[in-house]
């Protein structure tokens, strides 16, 4: 898998109070591209960060829907990867973000 295809599957480490208390458990939480899929996320985790993932689960999240200045409209939804590593790997998704 090329830099540039890992760099476009994963997009950004997801950062919430949720994917804190998942990396206590070895989880971790990605954005990553609409077309992606577990394989592609797998293989992209494993290349750039070096470790073995044992898991994982693909989640589309749908945008809200707000309104501004009386319109509403949606906002862009996301799709998220929840990785879960082999025991005793870990990964310091702030340095690598």
């Amino acid at each position: 898998m090329s830099n540039e295809r890992i760099l476009n599957t994963l997009r950004a480490p997801h950062i919430s109070e949720k994917a804190a208390r998942l990396a206590e458990s070895n989880q971790y939480v990605f954005v990553v591209a609409p077309e992606a899929t577990k394989a592609d996320v797998r293989a992209a985790v494993e290349k750039m960060f070096d470790v073995k993932v044992e898991q994982v689960n693909l989640v589309n999240a749908k945008g809200k829907v707000k309104s501004f200045r009386f319109r509403a409209g949606n906002r862009q939804g996301k799709r998220k990867a929840y990785v879960r590593l082999a025991e005793g790997q870990t990964i310091d998704v702030a340095a690598k973000a």
